[in-house]
């Protein structure tokens, strides 16, 4: 029997913009899927230690099927530093490693914010520039550093293990203050970050940016702190699909990794147990941009949801569950052959609603 999960990070819509974006959508496999579903009882979104949900409802449920709940308790944000860097082809030592995020701060009027990573466009010349200028900073103070890609870096520190942190999405758009590191080590990390970014500020490499209009590379991001060894982490599906960007380290964890595959070939595919990351509405969910979730939901529409219908209807997939997410909640829709031959209820999106 073939199952298929769809984790659709921000699918759900803000509950006072759903009625009004609901009116504009033209996607009727989509409606037809959520409402003949059977709604699942969604998880628990677990606070971290501190009370705070340093990630982001996808972000935690992620780690919570991988086996990473406890770890994520206690770190507050999902603890995939070491696996992102085998996923990058690095070696590590044992000990504790973090991610670490070249990152632009926003000044507000008193205070400052955390805009979305992806918008950033840090070239890989860029990121070495910046890294060659704070590797030392780190060393100094007995805190190894190692380059991945331009967005993502790796710090080795022991003495950080209960330190509190969260996920750049978690904290995008909002005033830092809360977000920050937080715990045993949070004093010394301030004032390592306060170093780099002093050195960043007398350097040439922002004022380059500036002159083309880009933003400032004026910070780094600190969270994902992971052990070495990753005792008790294990993939629960048989296939991972589409997993991009830090999520990809989820791969390494055990799963037939298809980064690339489009309906037709996950379709053919029949996966015993296979995991669908559709994250095209995260972006523009995070940027408020509505008109652009509207448009990249239709694509999701015609590329996926369509083609999954399709293929439930002629028995080439089983089943299948839906899991859309925003910023606080997640729900989940299962959906077979069986469920869809309830014809006398209507296609709707009103059953995303709470």
């Amino acid at each position: 029997m073939s199952h298929l999960d769809i984790l659709i990070p921000f699918g759900l819509p803000p509950e006072e913009l759903a009625t009004d974006l609901f009116r504009e959508l033209k996607t009727p496999a989509l409606a037809t899927l959520v409402a003949r579903a059977r709604r699942e009882t969604p998880p628990a979104i677990r606070q971290s230690a501190d009370g705070i949900s340093r990630a982001l409802p996808h972000e935690a449920w992620l780690a919570s099927r991988f086996g990473l709940e406890e770890q994520m308790h206690v770190g507050g944000s999902p603890p995939i530093a070491t696996a992102a860097m085998r996923a990058l082809g690095l070696a590590h030592e044992p000990g504790i490693w973090f991610m670490l995020n070249p990152v632009h701060f926003h000044i507000a009027r008193d205070h400052l914010v955390l805009p979305d990573l992806r918008q950033l466009a840090l070239t890989e010349r860029e990121s070495r520039t910046l890294f060659d200028i704070a590797q030392p900073l780190f060393e100094e103070v007995g805190k190894p550093l190692r380059f991945g890609n331009a967005t993502s870096w790796f710090v080795r520190a022991d003495d950080w293990s209960r330190l509190q942190t969260s996920t750049p999405d978690a904290a995008c758009g909002h005033n830092i203050d809360i977000w920050m590191p937080k715990g045993e080590g949070e004093r010394n990390w301030r004032k390592l970050q306060n170093e780099v970014q002093m050195h960043w500020f007398t350097g040439s490499l922002n004022a380059e940016r500036e002159s083309k209009g880009l933003k400032p590379v004026n910070s780094i991001w600190l969270w994902g702190g992971a052990q070495a060894s990753m005792d008790g982490a294990k993939s629960p599906y048989t296939e991972l699909i589409h997993l991009d960007g830090w999520m990809r380290a989820f791969a390494q964890f055990g799963g037939n990794h298809l980064p690339g595959a489009d309906a037709g070939t996950v379709i053919a595919a029949a996966p015993e147990r296979g995991l669908l990351l559709l994250d095209q509405l995260l972006e523009p969910a995070l940027g408020n941009d509505w008109a652009q979730w509207l448009i990249n939901l239709e694509q999701l529409e015609a590329e996926w949801f369509a083609p999954l219908l399709a293929a439930l209807k002629t028995g080439k997939l089983d089943r299948l569950t839906l899991i859309p997410t925003h910023h606080a909640r997640i729900a989940a829709y299962t959906t077979g052959k069986n469920t869809l031959r309830k014809f006398w209820i209507k296609p709707a999106l009103t059953n995303l609603l709470p």
